[in-house]
């Protein structure tokens, strides 16, 4: 035996009292947290809503588990049925001891994506690329569940990360096996980063990114799969056709659809919709503000806006509209409001200049004297407290 070797776990159940805590469920949880975190990261960078991610993900992973155990048990129905079964009929719903397949998994998973995305309205392609690189993180994570259940295990090797293999789980005792769950892991995690760079580097949009990542993890999947000797698909072996095993076959599948539709689509530019029309901001409120005249609507002074002033100059707006506090440049003497020093004079002054006007219009005659509550020339104007209280108000 070598030097070195990978043992493999010693149990991967724990007890906490009575409720089992399984190392395949929290790898798989683990792998789900930190896609959904990344994925939601990554579509508000692109503008979408905060929360649209996690909420798309709840179907998508329900979909997902009932997906990846369908398609486990066709392709393995001889583990739970037949006379050669090995398993009771009912532990085909035992999804925590193992067995996911990927393909049902995101075949399925999709519809529940594909679900959610048509209910809000937004882009399927564009929420696809956004999660590619997510989905290859967790797949990643999710597969060391494989290690602590002692399967997708390789041919027997020599070398020294070999993979030791308990005698109930199908191994042999003084051999070593290829760990070809920690092959497709650190494959899937690489094909993570290179998602990312691609996606930056080469702005791949409408399902392109996605269809990049269908195609690298079948491409790597496909001489990962023909190294295991696991018996999957079968009782006792893997079920084959033409020599390949029926993972081979989705592989070579998948890839080829894959290269196909980023062809397809190569040249598509169109916008997508990240955001629904429906729930975008009311042009009225660009800032999220409250109605005006609302207890929450900001004050002017907090919200550094100005009022633009009215074409007459007098200050703008009625009390409760927006605008009504907004002081002008040209009337500083009403930001103290009625009380403050020179104000009367200010109105006498303006009062003046209107009486002087009304004559000019009248003729001009400089020499005319007072006619009725006209005031004579060189006295203040007089005006009623009612009247320089609504002048007061509206300059504030």
């Amino acid at each position: 035996m070598p030097l070195a070797s990978i043992p493999s776990p010693s149990q991967g159940v724990w007890y906490l009292g009575i409720i089992p805590i399984r190392a395949y469920a929290l790898c798989i949880v683990l792998g789900v947290i930190v896609a959904v975190w990344l994925s939601e990261r990554r579509w508000r960078a692109r503008g979408g809503q905060q929360g649209t991610i996690i909420d798309i993900a709840v179907p998508a992973v329900i979909f997902g588990l009932i997906g990846g155990r369908l398609y486990h048990v066709i392709t393995d129905w001889q583990t739970y049925f037949g006379s050669r079964a090995i398993k009771e009929p009912i532990q085909a719903l035992f999804i925590w001891e193992g067995g996911l397949g990927i393909w049902g998994a995101v075949a399925l998973g999709g519809v529940g994506v594909w679900w959610s995305v048509r209910k809000r309205g937004i882009s399927m392609g564009a929420v696809a690329d956004t999660v590619a690189p997510g989905i290859a993180f967790a797949q990643g994570i999710g597969r060391w569940g494989n290690w602590f259940n002692q399967e997708l295990y390789g041919s027997p090797t020599t070398l020294p990360w070999g993979l030791e293999i308990d005698a109930a789980h199908g191994g042999e005792p003084g051999v070593l096996y290829h760990p070809t769950f920690l092959y497709e892991s650190v494959w899937d995690i690489a094909l993570g980063f290179a998602l990312l760079f691609a996606g930056r580097r080469f702005m791949l949009h409408h399902g392109r990114l996605f269809a990049l990542y269908v195609a690298g993890y079948t491409l790597g999947r496909f001489w990962i799969e023909g190294l295991r000797i696991d018996p999957v698909g079968g009782v006792d072996h893997a079920v084959t056709f033409l020599g390949l095993r029926i993972n081979q076959w989705t592989s070579i599948v998948l890839f080829a659809g894959a290269l196909v539709y980023l062809w397809a689509m190569r040249k598509k530019d169109s916008e997508e919709i990240v955001v629904p029309l429906s729930e975008l901001p009311d042009p009225a409120h660009v800032s999220g503000q409250a109605d005006p005249g609302s207890p929450d609507a900001p004050s002017p002074a907090s919200s550094g806006d100005a009022a633009d002033p009215p074409a007459d100059g007098s200050g703008g707006g009625t009390p409760g509209e927006p605008g009504a506090e907004a002081a002008t440049p040209s009337d500083e003497t009403s930001l103290a409001g009625d009380d403050a020093p020179g104000a009367d004079a200010a109105r006498s002054d303006a009062a003046g200049a209107d009486a002087a006007g009304a004559d000019a219009a009248d003729g001009g005659e400089a020499d005319r004297g007072p006619k009725g509550d006209d005031p004579a020339p060189g006295e203040p104007a007089e005006i009623p407290e009612g009247e320089a209280a609504t002048k007061g108000k509206n300059s504030r």
